[in-house]
């Protein structure tokens, strides 16, 4: 059996293709240009592991936990979930420090069970400030919390395909590592060696810069250039800022926010950035300042609900010439933006099907993202016939995020037409395909197969 030809995508959107590649159709010596759309689309697009997010509040007793489902719908990919341990600590309690029940952690489990269910990601913070309603001090000892992560950390294992990333909170109002006696160096280096320790390959993220210099025995004094190796355990150390925005400090996080920045792009290169946007009066976040930081630090995933004001005022204000050379976002709102640039978005900028005994396959792709895909994700080609039915299906082995993909697969398949498709994905649960990436190109995703169309051939005698 072998290749009679290669049938390529005869879109309307043709034309700026051979403008682009010089000629649509067009054959070379290492196989055939696939006619595909090229071009970015400007739709919003929820992939994993990043976007705004929609907090929620979840209780946790010796009895299990409570939480609004609800909350939890289609528009939204990210949710923050913010969990109240305080029931576990002698300061709310009155009766003494406990560990945490087995209820309560098959509660915690139950609650990533269901996202994982409907396909969603979460940012996981604990705390014990009993309602998250701003307490200070209500801290067990630093032991028990110590052993509180341990036992939190068991399920979270389970629970790695949906969690975006575990903020240490645990100290202070809100979990933000502030204001109580035990916000100093040596418990919060404690905490997060502890959820590094018990930890298989989260991110962990600290409040603010000089605790990760805390934890490295190093100075801000130390940062210019410093580089922590991927084989160390704080090359999963990062950060997250409540204060984004706010002020030339971010409301006390940096020191000196340029020199703080530079080094921490160096782990937000693949690690989650993200936080909540602060004080509206603050120029920081105007469209035509923030964005080049954004890039800068990979920003990641930011609160969709607080700060409302600053939130407003990305939906009324637009991205234009003198923002950047986006062009096709001229005229669109700043939030349009924002919420389309943070974390990865993949481009595929050209398909190419080359024939010898198998089908190669090689795509280049452009992140145009502030940020990157943190996770790999395995990679499947699908071929459909004429009627999108599948026929054939294929693994296509590993995709880490990188500006191109190839593969190669065998072709004894009965002769006809197909259209062929890469699905990325996560994992597999409940049989259903997980955690699935679509590319930012319009008219190439299929929601039946959570696969993007790459191209198109035909197999004959």
């Amino acid at each position: 059996m072998k290749f009679k030809k290669l049938v390529l995508f005869t879109a309307a959107v043709a034309v700026s293709v051979a403008a682009a590649f010089g000629a649509a159709c067009s054959g070379t010596d290492k196989g055939e240009v696939q006619q595909l759309n090229y071009s970015e689309s400007t739709e919003r697009i929820s992939n994993p592991d990043q976007g705004f997010y929609r907090p929620v509040y979840v209780k946790v007793t010796e009895g299990g936990v409570a939480y609004n489902k609800n909350i939890v719908t289609a528009e939204t990919q990210l949710y923050h979930l913010r969990i109240d341990i305080s029931a576990f600590s002698k300061a709310v309690n009155g009766i003494a420090d406990k560990p945490v029940t087995q209820a309560a952690l098959d509660g915690l489990g139950g609650v990533l069970s269901f996202l994982r269910e409907n396909d969603k990601n979460a940012v996981v913070r604990f705390a014990y400030d009993p309602g998250y309603g701003g307490g200070k001090d209500k801290e067990p000892s630093l032991q028990m919390i110590l052993k509180h992560i341990g036992q939190a950390c068991g399920v979270l294992n389970e629970y790695g395909d949906v969690i975006t990333a575990i903020e240490t909170g645990l100290i202070g109002p809100w979990g933000e590592m502030h204001s109580s006696a035990l916000a100093n160096p040596e418990s919060i280096s404690k905490i997060a060696d502890n959820f590094l320790m018990q930890t298989e390959s989260i991110p962990v993220l600290l409040r603010t810069p000089k605790m990760i210099y805390d934890y490295l025995g190093i100075t801000i004094d130390d940062i210019a250039g410093y580089k922590i190796a991927d084989t160390e355990k704080a090359y999963r150390l990062g950060l997250y800022n409540d204060g984004y925005l706010g002020s030339e400090s971010d409301l006390g996080t940096y020191t000196d926010r340029e020199k703080e920045i530079e080094f921490l792009s160096g782990q937000t290169g693949h690690l989650p950035f993200g936080g909540e946007v602060v004080v509206p009066e603050s120029k920081l976040h105007d469209i035509g300042v923030c964005i080049p930081e954004m890039c800068k630090i990979h920003l990641s995933y930011l609160n969709a609900e607080w700060n409302d004001k600053v939130i407003a005022k990305w939906k009324n204000s637009y991205y234009t010439e003198a923002c950047g050379a986006d062009k096709a976002y001229y005229g669109k709102t700043a939030f349009e933006y924002i919420e389309n640039r943070m974390g990865y978005r993949f481009v595929l900028k050209k398909s190419v099907f080359a024939l010898s005994d198998k089908l190669e396959i090689s795509l280049t792709l452009a992140n145009v993202g502030f940020g990157n895909m943190n996770k790999t994700k395995r990679a499947m080609l699908i071929f459909t016939d004429e009627n999108g039915a599948v026929k054939y299906e294929r693994d296509a082995g590993i995709f880490a995020g990188g500006p191109g993909f190839g593969c190669a697969t065998e072709t004894n398949f009965a002769d006809g037409s197909y259209t062929v498709y890469l699905r990325l994905y996560g994992g597999e649960a409940d049989g259903a395909k997980r955690y699935c990436v679509k590319f930012a190109n319009g008219g190439l995703w299929n929601e039946t197969l959570k696969a993007n169309k790459i191209g198109e051939l035909e197999i004959g005698n």
